[in-house]
Parts: structure tokens; C-alpha cells; sequence
């Protein structure tokens, strides 16, 4: 009775939880035709088709001793990059991000590049920013910034004047944008060269 398809690729998988590298190889023809297709679908480039499908497979090797033979390895192969393209858009989300925020930075736009780190991910960093200032600046700072108080609220609830109110927040906010440009530089270069 001649082997079947299924009980061929079971062989292989069984060989594969060994270490075999052969299985290996038969596998990756077996199936990277077909899956390069579906991820130059997905990416639009082939460049980022091909890393992901050897990524792909470099999961199927790290991982092949917990590889199930009785399941099917092509719902397994897909699943793995399935993954690492919803990682490919995130990563490309977070690059388009980071470029719009060094663009505002770079054109001036403090305003929306300063909303969208207090909404997002940066939050701690500014944070971090934040708590370096002298005591009554960084009060200051977070009544007005954090809990939307007016200058005036302010000056009532400190008994100082408006304008030692403003002088606060303009120093405070130089430093910040100051510290948070250093902070968007490191980023994008950790990023560009990981």
C-alpha cells in the first residue's frame, strides 16, 4: 500500500522533532511556494515576504520539538506567519508614528507632537521628564497640564501671582521639549538600528 501525503509529512514532522534537517528541507519546499505567495499578498514586497517566510521557518526549527504530528502543520506554518505579518504592520505602524512625531517636532508643532505622547506610550517618559523638575515648578506643571486648572486657579491655590504661575510653565515646558527631543532622538536611533 503506497504512502499517502499525510502519512509522508507526518514522517517528516516526526523527523523533525529530532532534529533532522533533511526533514526539514522537505518541509520548506513543501510549503514555501505557497506561503511566499499568501505573504507577498499580504505585505505587497517581496522583500518583507521572504524575511518573514525565513522567520517562519526559523520558528519552525526553534520551536519543532513541541510541533504536534497529529495536527496539521499547515494550519501551524500559517498561523506562525500570520503572526509575524501582524507584526510586520505594527512594527510599520510604529515607524509611521515615530516619523510623524519627529516631523512635529522638526517643523515646530509642539502642541500635537505634546498631546499625542500624554495620550500614548510616552506617557512614561514625560512622566520621567516631569519629575526632574524642582518641586513647586513640577506642582505647578502638573495642576495646569494634568488637572486642566488655570493659571488664575492656580495662583489662588498657591498664593503666588499669574505670572510666577507662567513663568513656571514656560521654563517647564522648555525643559520638557528639551529632554523629550532627546528622548525622540535615542528612540529613533534604537529603532533604526535594531
Amino acid at each position: 500500500m503506497p504512502i499517502t501525503p499525510m502519512q509522508e509529512e507526518k514522517e517528516l514532522i516526526i523527523a523533525l522533532k529530532l532534529g533532522s534537517q533533511t526533514a526539514f528541507t522537505a518541509l520548506y519546499h513543501l510549503y514555501s511556494g505557497r506561503l511566499l505567495g499568501k505573504l507577498i499578498r499580504f505585505t505587497k514586497s517581496e522583500t518583507e515576504a521572504v524575511e518573514i517566510l525565513q522567520n517562519t521557518f526559523i520558528k519552525v526549527w526553534n520551536h519543532r520539538e513541541s510541533i504536534d504530528p497529529e495536527r496539521s502543520f499547515r494550519s501551524y506554518l500559517f498561523r506562525i506567519s500570520e503572526n509575524l505579518v501582524y507584526d510586520f504592520y505594527r512594527k510599520a505602524a510604529r515607524e509611521r508614528n515615530m516619523r510623524k512625531s519627529l516631523s512635529q517636532l522638526h517643523s515646530g508643532n509642539y502642541e500635537g507632537l505634546e498631546e499625542e505622547l500624554f495620550k500614548k506610550e510616552n506617557e512614561a517618559a514625560i512622566q520621567d521628564i516631569v519629575n526632574r523638575l524642582s518641586p513647586q515648578r513640577r506642582h505647578v506643571f502638573k495642576l495646569v497640564k494634568f488637572e486642566d486648572k488655570t493659571y488664575h486657579e492656580v495662583a489662588e491655590l498657591l498664593n503666588i501671582s499669574p505670572a510666577t504661575i507662567s513663568d513656571h510653565i514656560v521654563k517647564a515646558t522648555k525643559f520638557i521639549r528639551k529632554h523629550l527631543a532627546m528622548h525622540l532622538y535615542i528612540l529613533v536611533f534604537l529603532f533604526l538600528h535594531d
